[in-house]
């Protein structure tokens, strides 16, 4: 399955694949298929600074710039999800194309500019969440 999604995915432009990715898996969420997307996570709780993780492995800031898809991310069991980066105002970020696929070497190169609705949604969307795990918020100033 992962194969043939890969392949589809690398036909669109990198940042409409980005999108398209995020999307179907906020309605794998909604259907309740979130299970069979994601293995069972082993129970290897850790406690860091006075917080307790479910587990060691979370998501770095980036792949959910304005907290939109918190849920269904929690829902694949990371320990811990950072979402951002978000700025105080919304900004569009750099020009098209910014985002770049080096394929050979299984790597991106990001040139996004912090492109986000601002803090006001993020804080919308983080209260309306019902992922209890722990919630980094990235946080960029704005270009201007």
């Amino acid at each position: 399955m992962y194969d043939v999604a890969r392949h589809a995915l690398f036909l669109l432009p990198p940042e409409t694949a980005h999108h398209v990715a995020l999307k179907s898996l906020q309605v794998c969420h909604r259907l309740g298929l979130s299970a069979a997307l994601a293995p069972s996570v082993t129970h290897c709780p850790v406690e860091l600074m006075g917080l307790r993780f479910a587990n060691p492995v979370g998501l770095a800031a980036g792949l959910d710039k304005n907290g939109d898809y918190i849920d269904a991310l929690g829902a694949l069991g990371f320990g811990f999800i950072e979402i951002g980066t978000v700025t105080p105002r919304p900004q569009a970020g750099n020009p098209r194309p910014r985002l770049f696929r080096l394929p050979r070497c299984h790597a991106i190169i990001n040139r996004m500019g912090f492109n986000n609705l601002g803090v006001d949604h993020l804080v919308e969307r983080a209260r309306r969440r019902r992922y209890s795990g722990v919630l980094g918020i990235n946080i960029g100033k704005n270009l201007t």
